[in-house]
Protein backbone atom coordinates (compact mmCIF):
# COMPACT_ATOMS: atom_id res chain seq x y z
CA UNK A 1 0.00 0.00 0.00
CA UNK A 2 2.51 2.66 1.27
CA UNK A 3 4.31 1.70 -2.35
CA UNK A 4 1.72 2.14 -4.27
CA UNK A 5 0.31 5.64 -2.51
CA UNK A 6 4.53 6.59 -3.38
CA UNK A 7 3.35 5.67 -6.97
CA UNK A 8 0.27 8.16 -6.97
CA UNK A 9 2.26 10.97 -5.49
CA UNK A 10 5.31 10.55 -7.42
CA UNK A 11 2.76 10.43 -11.24
CA UNK A 12 0.20 13.10 -9.35
CA UNK A 13 3.64 15.65 -9.89
CA UNK A 14 4.41 14.50 -13.00
CA UNK A 15 1.34 15.49 -14.03
CA UNK A 16 1.22 18.73 -12.24
CA UNK A 17 4.72 19.51 -13.82
CA UNK A 18 3.41 18.35 -17.58
CA UNK A 19 0.49 20.69 -17.06
CA UNK A 20 2.51 23.86 -16.13
CA UNK A 21 5.26 23.65 -18.57
CA UNK A 22 2.34 23.08 -20.96
CA UNK A 23 0.98 26.50 -19.86
CA UNK A 24 4.10 28.06 -19.79
CA UNK A 25 5.05 27.25 -23.28
CA UNK A 26 1.59 28.14 -24.39
CA UNK A 27 1.21 31.61 -22.82
CA UNK A 28 4.90 32.32 -24.01
CA UNK A 29 3.21 32.71 -27.29
CA UNK A 30 1.06 30.00 -28.25
CA UNK A 31 -2.63 30.54 -30.01
CA UNK A 32 -5.98 29.76 -29.76
CA UNK A 33 -9.88 28.36 -31.03
CA UNK A 34 -12.10 28.28 -29.26
CA UNK A 35 -15.53 29.73 -28.76
CA UNK A 36 -15.77 32.12 -29.85
CA UNK A 37 -13.71 30.58 -32.86
CA UNK A 38 -9.84 32.06 -33.51
CA UNK A 39 -8.47 32.29 -37.10
CA UNK A 40 -5.22 30.86 -37.23
CA UNK A 41 -2.50 32.91 -39.62
CA UNK A 42 -1.98 30.59 -43.24
CA UNK A 43 0.38 33.26 -44.97
CA UNK A 44 2.38 35.80 -43.82
CA UNK A 45 0.60 38.81 -45.67
CA UNK A 46 -2.19 38.50 -43.10
CA UNK A 47 0.12 39.71 -40.83
CA UNK A 48 0.50 43.17 -42.55
CA UNK A 49 2.32 46.59 -41.99
CA UNK A 50 2.44 45.70 -37.88
CA UNK A 51 5.48 44.27 -38.71
CA UNK A 52 7.58 47.65 -38.46
CA UNK A 53 10.69 47.66 -36.56
CA UNK A 54 10.90 49.18 -33.32
CA UNK A 55 9.09 48.57 -30.18
CA UNK A 56 5.72 49.94 -31.24
CA UNK A 57 6.04 49.35 -34.72
CA UNK A 58 2.88 47.62 -34.61
CA UNK A 59 0.98 50.57 -34.13
CA UNK A 60 1.35 52.03 -37.56
CA UNK A 61 -0.36 49.05 -39.53
CA UNK A 62 -2.77 48.55 -36.43
CA UNK A 63 -6.11 49.72 -38.88
CA UNK A 64 -4.52 47.18 -41.64
CA UNK A 65 -3.63 44.09 -39.91
CA UNK A 66 -5.32 40.97 -39.08
CA UNK A 67 -4.12 40.89 -35.97
CA UNK A 68 -3.72 43.38 -33.34
CA UNK A 69 0.30 42.74 -33.06
CA UNK A 70 0.81 41.67 -36.66
CA UNK A 71 3.31 39.55 -37.22
CA UNK A 72 4.66 40.09 -33.44
CA UNK A 73 8.14 41.40 -34.77
CA UNK A 74 8.70 38.75 -36.75
CA UNK A 75 8.11 35.79 -34.60
CA UNK A 76 4.47 34.48 -36.44
CA UNK A 77 7.05 34.26 -39.61
CA UNK A 78 10.08 32.72 -38.13
CA UNK A 79 7.15 29.70 -36.65
CA UNK A 80 5.46 30.05 -39.80
CA UNK A 81 8.53 29.09 -42.10
CA UNK A 82 8.80 25.84 -38.99
CA UNK A 83 5.04 25.08 -40.24
CA UNK A 84 3.58 26.15 -36.80
CA UNK A 85 0.53 28.45 -36.48
CA UNK A 86 -0.40 30.50 -33.11
CA UNK A 87 -3.14 32.79 -32.01
CA UNK A 88 -3.89 34.80 -29.04
CA UNK A 89 -7.58 36.11 -28.78
CA UNK A 90 -9.58 37.94 -25.68
CA UNK A 91 -12.68 37.76 -25.35
CA UNK A 92 -14.58 40.30 -22.44
CA UNK A 93 -17.84 41.43 -21.49
CA UNK A 94 -19.94 42.58 -19.14
CA UNK A 95 -23.20 41.60 -18.55
CA UNK A 96 -25.85 42.63 -16.41
CA UNK A 97 -29.65 41.38 -15.45
CA UNK A 98 -31.58 44.43 -14.93
CA UNK A 99 -35.20 42.86 -14.48
CA UNK A 100 -36.08 39.37 -12.84
CA UNK A 101 -34.04 37.14 -11.29
CA UNK A 102 -32.08 36.43 -8.10
CA UNK A 103 -31.00 40.03 -8.33
CA UNK A 104 -29.84 43.00 -10.18
CA UNK A 105 -26.47 44.36 -11.03
CA UNK A 106 -23.56 43.78 -13.66
CA UNK A 107 -20.46 41.68 -13.65
CA UNK A 108 -17.77 41.04 -15.87
CA UNK A 109 -16.30 37.59 -17.14
CA UNK A 110 -13.12 37.03 -19.36
CA UNK A 111 -11.59 34.14 -21.36
CA UNK A 112 -8.21 34.35 -23.30
CA UNK A 113 -7.83 31.62 -25.54
CA UNK A 114 -4.79 30.23 -26.74
CA UNK A 115 -3.71 27.81 -29.33
CA UNK A 116 -0.87 26.18 -31.24
CA UNK A 117 -1.02 24.19 -34.15
CA UNK A 118 1.96 22.11 -36.12
CA UNK A 119 1.54 21.26 -39.98
CA UNK A 120 3.65 18.20 -39.88
CA UNK A 121 4.31 18.33 -43.95
CA UNK A 122 5.30 21.95 -43.25
CA UNK A 123 7.83 21.12 -40.19
CA UNK A 124 9.35 18.35 -41.62
CA UNK A 125 8.10 16.76 -44.71
CA UNK A 126 4.37 14.36 -42.65
CA UNK A 127 1.88 14.72 -45.00
CA UNK A 128 -1.59 15.19 -43.51
CA UNK A 129 -0.35 15.29 -39.66
CA UNK A 130 -1.92 18.40 -37.71
CA UNK A 131 -1.14 18.38 -33.82
CA UNK A 132 -3.25 20.77 -31.74
CA UNK A 133 -2.38 22.29 -28.21
CA UNK A 134 -4.81 24.61 -26.20
CA UNK A 135 -5.10 26.61 -23.25
CA UNK A 136 -7.92 28.50 -21.68
CA UNK A 137 -7.11 30.88 -19.32
CA UNK A 138 -10.75 32.55 -17.50
CA UNK A 139 -11.40 35.40 -15.43
CA UNK A 140 -13.92 37.26 -13.96
CA UNK A 141 -17.56 36.11 -12.64
CA UNK A 142 -20.40 34.39 -13.52
CA UNK A 143 -23.40 36.02 -14.23
CA UNK A 144 -25.71 33.01 -14.29
CA UNK A 145 -24.92 31.54 -11.08
CA UNK A 146 -24.85 34.78 -9.38
CA UNK A 147 -28.03 36.47 -10.55
CA UNK A 148 -30.01 34.25 -12.89
CA UNK A 149 -30.64 30.55 -11.89
CA UNK A 150 -31.11 29.72 -15.36
CA UNK A 151 -30.86 26.88 -17.18
CA UNK A 152 -29.79 28.30 -20.50
CA UNK A 153 -26.72 30.09 -19.22
CA UNK A 154 -26.43 33.97 -20.30
CA UNK A 155 -22.77 33.34 -22.15
CA UNK A 156 -21.00 30.93 -23.82
CA UNK A 157 -17.69 31.83 -21.99
CA UNK A 158 -19.04 31.81 -18.87
CA UNK A 159 -17.00 29.38 -16.51
CA UNK A 160 -15.51 28.74 -13.51
CA UNK A 161 -11.63 31.05 -12.81
CA UNK A 162 -8.91 28.42 -13.76
CA UNK A 163 -5.94 28.60 -16.26
CA UNK A 164 -6.50 24.94 -17.85
CA UNK A 165 -5.02 23.24 -20.79
CA UNK A 166 -8.35 22.75 -23.39
CA UNK A 167 -7.27 20.35 -26.04
CA UNK A 168 -4.61 18.06 -26.97
CA UNK A 169 -4.68 16.11 -30.00
CA UNK A 170 -2.95 14.93 -33.83
CA UNK A 171 -4.89 14.95 -37.06
CA UNK A 172 -4.02 13.01 -39.62
CA UNK A 173 -5.51 12.67 -43.03
CA UNK A 174 -5.59 10.16 -45.63
CA UNK A 175 -6.15 9.45 -49.36
CA UNK A 176 -6.60 12.57 -51.93
CA UNK A 177 -8.68 15.71 -51.72
CA UNK A 178 -9.13 15.43 -47.97
CA UNK A 179 -11.03 12.00 -47.95
CA UNK A 180 -10.54 10.59 -44.87
CA UNK A 181 -9.18 11.96 -41.74
CA UNK A 182 -8.86 10.49 -38.16
CA UNK A 183 -7.75 13.06 -34.87
CA UNK A 184 -6.46 11.34 -31.49
CA UNK A 185 -6.36 12.82 -28.27
CA UNK A 186 -8.15 15.43 -25.52
CA UNK A 187 -11.17 17.14 -27.94
CA UNK A 188 -14.29 19.18 -26.61
CA UNK A 189 -16.85 17.95 -29.67
CA UNK A 190 -18.71 21.54 -29.54
CA UNK A 191 -15.41 22.40 -31.88
CA UNK A 192 -17.19 19.90 -34.46
CA UNK A 193 -20.31 17.75 -33.56
CA UNK A 194 -23.42 19.19 -32.93
CA UNK A 195 -22.54 23.24 -34.49
CA UNK A 196 -24.60 25.19 -36.56
CA UNK A 197 -22.09 27.56 -38.34
CA UNK A 198 -25.29 30.52 -38.42
CA UNK A 199 -25.32 29.95 -34.38
CA UNK A 200 -21.80 30.64 -33.09
CA UNK A 201 -21.86 34.56 -33.09
CA UNK A 202 -24.39 34.26 -30.43
CA UNK A 203 -23.68 35.00 -26.97
CA UNK A 204 -25.92 32.95 -24.88
CA UNK A 205 -24.17 29.23 -23.93
CA UNK A 206 -26.76 27.24 -26.17
CA UNK A 207 -26.18 28.48 -29.33
CA UNK A 208 -23.02 26.49 -28.81
CA UNK A 209 -23.14 23.16 -27.24
CA UNK A 210 -26.81 22.74 -26.71
CA UNK A 211 -29.54 22.42 -23.57
CA UNK A 212 -29.89 18.73 -23.52
CA UNK A 213 -26.46 17.03 -23.34
CA UNK A 214 -25.17 20.24 -20.77
CA UNK A 215 -27.92 18.89 -18.32
CA UNK A 216 -28.08 15.28 -18.88
CA UNK A 217 -24.29 13.78 -19.73
CA UNK A 218 -21.64 13.46 -16.95
CA UNK A 219 -20.41 17.04 -16.19
CA UNK A 220 -22.27 18.66 -18.95
CA UNK A 221 -20.14 16.31 -21.28
CA UNK A 222 -16.72 16.82 -23.03
CA UNK A 223 -17.14 20.52 -24.30
CA UNK A 224 -15.94 24.06 -23.49
CA UNK A 225 -14.41 24.05 -21.02
CA UNK A 226 -13.69 20.76 -20.61
CA UNK A 227 -12.87 17.92 -23.29
CA UNK A 228 -11.99 14.16 -23.21
CA UNK A 229 -9.49 11.65 -24.25
CA UNK A 230 -11.07 10.24 -27.61
CA UNK A 231 -10.90 9.04 -31.57
CA UNK A 232 -12.40 10.53 -34.16
CA UNK A 233 -13.44 9.32 -37.61
CA UNK A 234 -14.21 11.76 -40.33
CA UNK A 235 -14.76 10.31 -44.01
CA UNK A 236 -16.13 12.05 -46.92
CA UNK A 237 -16.83 9.71 -50.22
CA UNK A 238 -18.13 12.10 -52.39
CA UNK A 239 -18.23 16.19 -52.29
CA UNK A 240 -21.48 16.57 -50.73
CA UNK A 241 -21.65 14.22 -47.81
CA UNK A 242 -19.52 13.89 -44.99
CA UNK A 243 -19.97 11.29 -41.95
CA UNK A 244 -18.25 11.58 -38.63
CA UNK A 245 -18.15 9.23 -35.63
CA UNK A 246 -15.92 9.51 -32.80
CA UNK A 247 -15.48 7.27 -29.45
CA UNK A 248 -14.89 8.99 -26.24
CA UNK A 249 -14.41 8.82 -22.61
CA UNK A 250 -17.94 8.46 -21.05
CA UNK A 251 -17.16 11.52 -18.51
CA UNK A 252 -14.57 14.70 -19.11
CA UNK A 253 -13.48 14.21 -15.02
CA UNK A 254 -13.33 11.24 -13.17
CA UNK A 255 -16.07 12.81 -10.82
CA UNK A 256 -18.74 14.14 -12.26
CA UNK A 257 -20.20 14.98 -8.74
CA UNK A 258 -20.83 18.74 -7.59
CA UNK A 259 -18.49 20.95 -9.79
CA UNK A 260 -16.81 19.10 -12.47
CA UNK A 261 -14.72 21.97 -13.80
CA UNK A 262 -13.20 22.37 -10.22
CA UNK A 263 -13.04 17.92 -9.67
CA UNK A 264 -10.42 18.91 -13.11
CA UNK A 265 -9.53 22.24 -12.78
CA UNK A 266 -5.74 22.27 -14.37
CA UNK A 267 -7.85 20.17 -17.34
CA UNK A 268 -4.63 17.39 -16.98
CA UNK A 269 -6.47 14.34 -15.45
CA UNK A 270 -7.31 12.50 -18.22
CA UNK A 271 -9.24 10.19 -17.11
CA UNK A 272 -10.41 6.96 -18.93
CA UNK A 273 -13.34 5.50 -16.64
CA UNK A 274 -17.35 6.41 -16.60
CA UNK A 275 -17.98 4.29 -19.71
CA UNK A 276 -18.30 5.12 -22.94
CA UNK A 277 -19.50 8.35 -25.33
CA UNK A 278 -20.25 7.40 -28.78
CA UNK A 279 -21.81 10.12 -31.11
CA UNK A 280 -22.31 9.68 -35.17
CA UNK A 281 -23.31 12.78 -37.28
CA UNK A 282 -23.83 12.76 -41.11
CA UNK A 283 -23.35 16.00 -43.42
CA UNK A 284 -25.23 17.16 -46.05
CA UNK A 285 -23.56 20.84 -47.97
CA UNK A 286 -25.14 22.39 -51.03
CA UNK A 287 -23.71 23.70 -53.01
CA UNK A 288 -20.67 20.66 -52.49
CA UNK A 289 -17.16 21.36 -51.60
CA UNK A 290 -15.10 22.01 -54.64
CA UNK A 291 -18.43 23.09 -56.84
CA UNK A 292 -17.20 25.54 -59.70
CA UNK A 293 -19.49 28.51 -60.55
CA UNK A 294 -19.28 30.29 -63.50
CA UNK A 295 -18.96 33.68 -64.16
CA UNK A 296 -21.88 34.06 -65.59
CA UNK A 297 -24.09 31.76 -63.74
CA UNK A 298 -25.74 32.35 -60.57
CA UNK A 299 -24.07 31.27 -57.02
CA UNK A 300 -26.66 28.88 -55.89
CA UNK A 301 -27.70 29.70 -51.95
CA UNK A 302 -26.07 27.48 -49.67
CA UNK A 303 -26.90 24.97 -47.31
CA UNK A 304 -25.79 22.50 -44.72
CA UNK A 305 -27.95 19.68 -43.31
CA UNK A 306 -26.95 17.38 -40.26
CA UNK A 307 -28.50 14.37 -38.59
CA UNK A 308 -27.01 12.99 -35.59
CA UNK A 309 -27.28 10.30 -32.43
CA UNK A 310 -25.03 10.06 -29.31
CA UNK A 311 -24.99 7.09 -27.20
CA UNK A 312 -22.93 7.24 -23.22
CA UNK A 313 -23.03 4.21 -21.53
CA UNK A 314 -22.13 5.40 -18.02
CA UNK A 315 -24.71 5.01 -15.30
CA UNK A 316 -27.54 7.82 -14.64
CA UNK A 317 -29.58 8.42 -11.66
CA UNK A 318 -33.56 8.32 -12.00
CA UNK A 319 -35.11 11.76 -11.36
CA UNK A 320 -37.47 10.92 -9.43
CA UNK A 321 -37.28 7.04 -7.70
CA UNK A 322 -35.23 5.41 -5.39
CA UNK A 323 -33.64 2.07 -5.63
CA UNK A 324 -36.65 0.67 -3.60
CA UNK A 325 -39.09 2.35 -5.88
CA UNK A 326 -40.39 5.16 -3.51
CA UNK A 327 -40.23 8.34 -4.62
CA UNK A 328 -37.04 10.30 -3.70
CA UNK A 329 -38.91 13.03 -1.56
CA UNK A 330 -40.80 10.46 0.44
CA UNK A 331 -39.47 10.52 4.07
CA UNK A 332 -39.25 6.81 4.10
CA UNK A 333 -36.85 6.68 0.81
CA UNK A 334 -33.41 5.79 1.26
CA UNK A 335 -32.33 8.44 -0.60
CA UNK A 336 -30.45 6.76 -2.56
CA UNK A 337 -31.70 6.84 -6.90
CA UNK A 338 -32.79 3.99 -8.70
CA UNK A 339 -29.82 3.62 -11.35
CA UNK A 340 -30.11 3.41 -15.06
CA UNK A 341 -27.61 2.07 -18.00
CA UNK A 342 -26.84 4.13 -20.74
CA UNK A 343 -28.39 7.21 -22.15
CA UNK A 344 -28.91 8.55 -25.89
CA UNK A 345 -30.64 11.30 -27.89
CA UNK A 346 -30.88 11.96 -31.29
CA UNK A 347 -30.53 15.96 -33.06
CA UNK A 348 -30.72 17.61 -36.33
CA UNK A 349 -29.44 20.77 -37.49
CA UNK A 350 -29.69 22.98 -40.95
CA UNK A 351 -28.05 26.00 -41.76
CA UNK A 352 -29.84 27.66 -45.09
CA UNK A 353 -29.39 30.80 -46.71
CA UNK A 354 -32.37 31.96 -48.13
CA UNK A 355 -31.13 35.61 -49.82
CA UNK A 356 -28.07 36.20 -51.60
CA UNK A 357 -27.93 40.42 -53.33
CA UNK A 358 -26.95 40.85 -56.50
CA UNK A 359 -25.11 43.45 -56.33
CA UNK A 360 -23.37 42.88 -52.69
CA UNK A 361 -22.73 39.07 -52.66
CA UNK A 362 -21.46 39.43 -49.14
CA UNK A 363 -25.23 40.49 -48.43
CA UNK A 364 -26.94 37.96 -47.16
CA UNK A 365 -29.28 36.58 -45.29
CA UNK A 366 -29.32 32.60 -43.34
CA UNK A 367 -31.39 31.18 -41.14
CA UNK A 368 -30.58 27.80 -39.10
CA UNK A 369 -33.13 25.01 -36.65
CA UNK A 370 -31.28 22.92 -33.97
CA UNK A 371 -33.44 20.33 -32.37
CA UNK A 372 -32.66 17.41 -30.02
CA UNK A 373 -34.60 15.12 -27.78
CA UNK A 374 -34.39 11.72 -26.11
CA UNK A 375 -37.34 9.41 -25.05
CA UNK A 376 -35.60 8.43 -21.40
CA UNK A 377 -37.01 10.92 -18.92
CA UNK A 378 -36.18 8.86 -16.21
CA UNK A 379 -32.97 9.14 -16.17
CA UNK A 380 -32.88 12.96 -17.73
CA UNK A 381 -33.39 16.50 -16.51
CA UNK A 382 -34.42 18.28 -19.87
CA UNK A 383 -35.91 15.85 -22.44
CA UNK A 384 -35.80 18.30 -25.21
CA UNK A 385 -34.12 21.53 -26.30
CA UNK A 386 -34.54 23.87 -29.61
CA UNK A 387 -32.24 26.96 -30.92
CA UNK A 388 -33.50 28.82 -34.14
CA UNK A 389 -33.00 32.00 -35.47
CA UNK A 390 -31.73 34.49 -38.42
CA UNK A 391 -28.40 36.76 -39.38
CA UNK A 392 -28.09 38.96 -41.43
CA UNK A 393 -24.33 39.68 -42.87
CA UNK A 394 -23.71 43.01 -43.87
CA UNK A 395 -27.05 44.26 -42.46
CA UNK A 396 -25.88 48.01 -43.68
CA UNK A 397 -24.07 48.39 -47.02
CA UNK A 398 -20.85 48.86 -47.04
CA UNK A 399 -20.46 47.10 -43.41
CA UNK A 400 -18.98 44.00 -45.11
CA UNK A 401 -18.02 42.16 -41.86
CA UNK A 402 -20.51 43.17 -39.68
CA UNK A 403 -23.02 40.81 -38.66
CA UNK A 404 -26.75 41.53 -36.71
CA UNK A 405 -28.96 38.01 -35.55
CA UNK A 406 -32.06 37.02 -33.82
CA UNK A 407 -32.19 33.99 -32.04
CA UNK A 408 -33.73 31.60 -29.65
CA UNK A 409 -33.72 28.97 -27.02
CA UNK A 410 -35.98 26.50 -25.41
CA UNK A 411 -35.35 23.77 -22.49
CA UNK A 412 -38.13 20.91 -21.77
CA UNK A 413 -37.60 19.30 -18.18
CA UNK A 414 -38.54 16.03 -18.04
CA UNK A 415 -42.16 14.55 -16.55
CA UNK A 416 -40.24 12.53 -14.14
CA UNK A 417 -38.22 15.16 -12.88
CA UNK A 418 -41.79 17.98 -12.76
CA UNK A 419 -43.08 14.96 -10.93
CA UNK A 420 -40.26 14.88 -7.94
CA UNK A 421 -41.32 18.68 -7.59
CA UNK A 422 -44.77 18.05 -7.24
CA UNK A 423 -43.67 14.96 -4.85
CA UNK A 424 -42.13 17.10 -2.31
CA UNK A 425 -44.85 19.52 -2.68
CA UNK A 426 -47.22 16.42 -1.41
CA UNK A 427 -44.97 15.25 1.68
CA UNK A 428 -43.30 18.44 2.42
CA UNK A 429 -46.01 21.12 2.06
CA UNK A 430 -45.33 24.71 1.53
CA UNK A 431 -44.63 26.43 -1.97
CA UNK A 432 -42.92 23.99 -3.96
CA UNK A 433 -43.05 25.51 -7.79
CA UNK A 434 -43.14 22.39 -10.60
CA UNK A 435 -40.64 23.02 -13.14
CA UNK A 436 -41.71 23.31 -17.16
CA UNK A 437 -39.89 24.69 -19.48
CA UNK A 438 -37.10 28.03 -20.03
CA UNK A 439 -37.63 29.97 -22.80
CA UNK A 440 -35.04 32.86 -24.15
CA UNK A 441 -34.54 35.45 -27.19
CA UNK A 442 -31.54 37.00 -27.81
CA UNK A 443 -31.20 40.04 -30.50
CA UNK A 444 -27.53 40.98 -31.22
CA UNK A 445 -25.18 42.99 -33.41
CA UNK A 446 -21.50 42.13 -34.58
CA UNK A 447 -19.69 45.47 -35.28
CA UNK A 448 -16.08 44.66 -36.60
CA UNK A 449 -14.07 47.63 -35.65
CA UNK A 450 -11.00 46.92 -37.32
CA UNK A 451 -9.47 43.46 -38.87
CA UNK A 452 -8.57 42.02 -35.37
CA UNK A 453 -11.19 43.46 -33.28
CA UNK A 454 -15.04 43.10 -32.77
CA UNK A 455 -17.14 45.12 -30.39
CA UNK A 456 -20.91 43.08 -30.10
CA UNK A 457 -24.29 44.56 -28.03
CA UNK A 458 -26.69 42.17 -26.63
CA UNK A 459 -29.83 41.70 -25.44
CA UNK A 460 -31.62 39.10 -23.78
CA UNK A 461 -35.15 38.02 -22.52
CA UNK A 462 -35.68 34.71 -20.97
CA UNK A 463 -38.94 33.17 -19.93
CA UNK A 464 -39.79 31.06 -16.69
CA UNK A 465 -36.35 31.12 -15.31
CA UNK A 466 -34.86 27.35 -14.76
CA UNK A 467 -38.20 25.94 -15.92
CA UNK A 468 -40.12 27.86 -13.17
CA UNK A 469 -38.32 27.54 -9.99
CA UNK A 470 -38.59 29.49 -6.34
CA UNK A 471 -36.45 32.67 -5.39
CA UNK A 472 -33.97 31.39 -3.42
CA UNK A 473 -33.96 35.40 -2.09
CA UNK A 474 -37.79 35.28 -1.93
CA UNK A 475 -39.16 31.04 -1.66
CA UNK A 476 -42.50 32.36 -1.62
CA UNK A 477 -42.10 33.64 -4.99
CA UNK A 478 -41.02 31.77 -8.61
CA UNK A 479 -37.73 33.29 -10.05
CA UNK A 480 -39.22 36.06 -12.47
CA UNK A 481 -38.82 36.94 -15.83
CA UNK A 482 -35.06 38.46 -16.76
CA UNK A 483 -33.93 41.19 -19.13
CA UNK A 484 -30.29 40.73 -19.45
CA UNK A 485 -28.14 43.16 -21.43
CA UNK A 486 -24.56 43.95 -22.17
CA UNK A 487 -21.28 44.32 -24.46
CA UNK A 488 -18.99 42.14 -25.56
CA UNK A 489 -15.53 42.43 -27.22
CA UNK A 490 -12.83 40.17 -29.10
CA UNK A 491 -9.35 41.03 -29.78
CA UNK A 492 -7.32 39.05 -31.71
CA UNK A 493 -3.70 39.37 -31.06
Amino acid sequence: MARRCKYDAIRSRVRRGFAAALVVFLLSGAAVAAPPPVSLPTDTAEFGASSARGPFGFLAGVGRSNYLLGDMWGLRTLLSRAGIAFGLQETSEILGNVTGGTSHGFEYDGLTQMVLQMDTQRAFGWYGGTFNASALQIHGRNLSTDRLATLQTASGIEADRATRLWELWYQQKFLDEDRLDVKIGQQSLDQEFMVSQNALMFVNTMFGWPMLPSADLPGGGPAYPLSALGVRLRARPVDSLAFLLGVFNGTPVSNPAGDPQRSNASGTSFPTRGGTLAIAELQYSYPSLGTMVSADETEPLSRLYKIGLWYDSARFDDQRLDDAGLSLADPASSGTPRRHRGDFAIYAVADQMIWRSFTEPDRTINVFVRAMGTPLGDRNVIVASLNAGITIHEPFLHRDSDTFGIGMGFAKVSNNAAALDRDTGFFNGGFVPVRNSETFIEATYQYQVAPWWQLQPDVQYLFDPGGGVANPNNPGQYVHNELVVGLRTNILF
